[in-house]
C-alpha cells in the first residue's frame, strides 16, 4: 500500500474503478507505486507533483505548456501522466520507474516542439508519460566571469530578463521567441539574431547537468566529451534529462539598432530578395538581416546591427543599397529592448514582459506545421517569382517562408563542432510555415497540403544529398521511428543525416555507449546500434 496518503487518492480512481487484479497489474499503476517505494523517504514527496488522466488539474498541466493546438485535441494520443519534478531526486526516480515498467518518457521544457512529441505521441499504442521540468525555472547570472546557470524548465525570456538585470553589456545569442524553453533549445542547437557574431547558443554551452539512463547526476566532466559534445544538438529526449545549462554570455554595446523594412512587388520586392541572398551571409558579423516572405505578398527584411544607427546606414548604404534603407527605418535601442521588438511587442513594452511563459505574438493560438531547408547557390529571379504565385494560393496571413542568412561566425566553426552540421557553404536557413484557425480535419489537410507541395517545389534549388533540416524545427515528414522502441538504425538514418549528415553516426555511437536501453525514445530520437 503506498507510504503516502495523498499518492492513495491519485491512485484510487485507478485501482477501484473496476477492483481487479488485472488493472492493479497495469504499468501506469506499477509505475505509481515505483515511484511511491523509490520516493519513500524524500522529504520532498513527488506524489503532490503527480497528476493523472483523473486529477482535475491534468488537463490545465498539460495544455499549460502546448504551443501547437494542432497537438491538443480530442484524438490526440495523450500522456498517462505527468510528473513535475521539484528536485533530481524526483527526476532519477521517473526514469527509474519508467524504464522498468515499460513506460516511454517524454521530457518537456517550453512545449515548443514543432511536432509536438514533449507531450504527445503520433505513434498508435504508445504508454507514455510526461516529465514536465516547468519548476526547473531558476537563472544564476554571474557577471564577473560572464556566465549563466539556466535550468531547463527556464524559458529565453526569463535568461534574457535575468541577465539584463544584472548588466547592460551582457546578452546571450539566442532566438526571438522568449517563450522557449531552454532544455529542448539548447539540446537542438538553437541559432538568434547573434549568430552571425558569436555562433549558436549551443556553441556557447560551457557545462551542463543531465540526467542519464541510470539515474546518475552527471556534469561536463563526469560525462565526458563525446556525451557532452552529443547533448548540445544532437536533439531532445535522447541522451537524459537536460537540468541546467551553463552558459558563456557575450558582450553587446550600449546601444543596438533594429530595423524593420516591408517592400511589395511594385517596389521590386523579387529583385531585393534575389540581391540580398548573396549579400547577407557577406556583411560583417555584427549584422543580421532575415527576410521573410509572406501570403501577403510581401518581403519583410528585419535587422539587428551591434552598433549604432549611422553605422548601419552607411553599411547597408555601401553593401546593400537596393533595399533602400533610411533614417527614418532605425531604431537604437539597448539589447534587452531589441529582444522585445524581435518578439513582436508593441513598441515600449516593458522587458518584464519577458517573464510571460504563455503569451506569443510570433504564433498565437494557430495550430501550425513548419519544416526548413538549407540553401547553398543563389536563387533566381524566376524561382522567386513561383514562390510568390504559391503564397499567393493560400491567402492573406496564412503562410511564410523565413530566410536567416548565415557566414560570419557560423562558417568558421567546423562541421563537426557539434551534431549540428549546417556551417560553411550554407547561404541561408528557409523556415516555411503556414498558419490556421479553424478546426478539423480538412482545414489541417488543406494548409499541410500547401506547406508540403511548397517544399516539393524548391527542391532543385535547395541542398542536397542529403536535403539539410534543422533539429528544432522538427519535420516528422522527413522520417520517422515507426516501431515503438524497435528503431533500426537503418531506419533512423532515413531522417537522421537530414539533420546532422556525418554527424549521425558519431550519434549513434554515443547513445549506445549511454543509453543502450533506448530509455530517452520517441518518433525522432536516435537509437543506439543494438536496435
Amino acid at each position: 500500500m503506498p507510504r503516502h496518503p495523498f499518492l492513495l487518492l491519485l491512485l484510487l480512481p485507478l485501482l477501484c474503478s473496476h477492483n481487479t487484479a488485472a488493472d492493479d497489474d497495469q504499468p501506469h499503476n506499477r509505475f505509481l507505486q515505483c515511484l511511491d517505494s523509490e520516493n519513500s523517504a524524500a522529504a520532498d514527496s513527488i506524489s503532490k507533483l503527480i497528476y493523472t488522466d483523473t486529477n482535475p488539474s491534468y488537463s490545465s498541466v498539460l495544455q499549460f505548456s502546448i504551443r501547437n493546438p494542432r497537438f491538443n485535441t480530442s484524438t490526440t494520443l495523450k500522456p498517462l501522466l505527468i510528473v513535475t519534478p521539484r528536485n533530481i531526486s524526483h527526476i532519477q526516480a521517473t526514469i527509474k520507474c519508467s524504464a522498468k515498467h515499460g513506460l516511454q518518457l517524454r521530457v518537456r521544457s517550453g512545449g515548443h516542439d514543432y511536432e509536438g512529441l514533449s507531450y504527445a505521441s503520433l505513434l498508435p499504442n504508445v504508454q507514455f508519460i510526461v516529465l514536465d521540468m516547468i519548476n526547473f525555472q531558476d537563472v544564476a547570472v554571474d557577471v564577473a566571469s560572464k556566465t549563466a546557470w539556466v535550468q531547463a524548465g527556464a524559458t529565453l525570456g526569463q535568461l534574457y530578463y535575468a541577465i539584463a538585470q544584472k548588466s547592460s553589456t551582457l546578452a546571450f545569442p539566442a532566438g526571438v521567441c522568449p517563450t522557449v524553453g531552454a532544455g529542448g533549445y539548447f539540446s537542438g542547437g538553437g541559432y538568434g539574431t547573434m549568430q552571425r557574431k558569436h555562433g549558436l547558443a549551443a556553441d556557447n554551452v560551457v557545462d551542463a547537468v543531465f540526467i542519464d539512463a541510470k539515474g546518475r547526476t552527471l556534469g561536463r566532466s563526469s560525462m565526458g566529451e563525446d556525451m557532452f559534445w552529443a547533448v548540445r544538438g544532437g536533439g531532445g529526449n535522447t541522451f537524459g534529462v537536460a537540468v541546467a545549462w551553463k552558459v558563456k554570455l557575450v558582450a553587446v554595446p550600449e546601444k543596438v539598432t533594429v530595423f524593420r523594412v516591408r517592400r511589395t512587388l511594385e517596389q521590386n520586392a523579387t529583385k531585393i530578395v534575389h540581391r540580398w541572398q548573396t549579400v547577407a551571409n557577406e556583411l560583417p558579423q555584427d549584422i543580421i538581416i532575415m527576410a521573410q516572405l509572406t501570403t501577403t505578398i510581401q518581403a519583410t527584411f528585419n535587422a539587428l546591427f551591434l552598433g549604432g544607427a549611422e553605422g548601419v546606414l552607411k553599411l547597408i548604404g555601401d553593401k546593400f543599397p537596393e533595399l533602400g534603407l533610411v533614417k527614418e527605418d532605425c531604431t537604437e535601442m539597448s539589447w534587452i529592448e531589441s529582444t522585445v521588438h524581435f518578439a513582436r511587442f508593441p513598441a515600449n513594452t516593458p522587458p518584464a514582459i519577458l517573464l510571460n511563459r504563455t503569451i506569443t505574438l510570433l504564433t498565437g493560438s494557430a495550430k501550425y506545421k513548419g519544416k526548413s531547408d538549407y540553401v547553398q547557390k543563389p536563387i533566381s529571379e524566376t524561382v522567386w517569382e513561383g514562390v510568390w504565385k504559391k503564397l499567393d494560393e493560400l491567402g492573406p496571413l496564412a503562410g511564410a517562408l523565413v530566410m536567416i542568412p548565415y557566414g560570419g561566425k557560423m562558417a568558421e566553426i567546423p562541421a563537426s563542432s557539434l551534431p549540428f552540421p549546417h556551417r560553411a557553404g550554407n547561404l541561408f536557413l528557409i523556415q516555411y510555415d503556414v498558419f490556421w484557425n479553424e478546426d478539423g480535419a480538412e482545414a489541417e489537410e488543406r494548409h499541410v497540403d500547401w506547406i508540403r507541395e511548397m517544399y516539393s517545389y524548391m527542391t532543385p534549388y535547395v541542398s542536397q544529398n542529403p536535403r539539410g533540416a534543422y533539429m528544432n524545427y522538427r519535420d516528422l515528414d522527413i522520417g520517422m521511428n515507426a516501431v515503438e522502441g524497435k528503431t533500426s538504425y537503418r531506419e533512423a538514418r532515413v531522417w537522421g543525416v537530414k539533420y546532422f549528415k556525418s554527424n549521425f553516426d558519431r550519434l549513434v555511437r554515443v547513445k549506445t555507449a549511454v543509453d543502450p536501453e533506448n530509455v530517452f525514445r520517441n518518433e525522432q530520437s536516435i537509437p543506439p546500434f543494438s536496435l
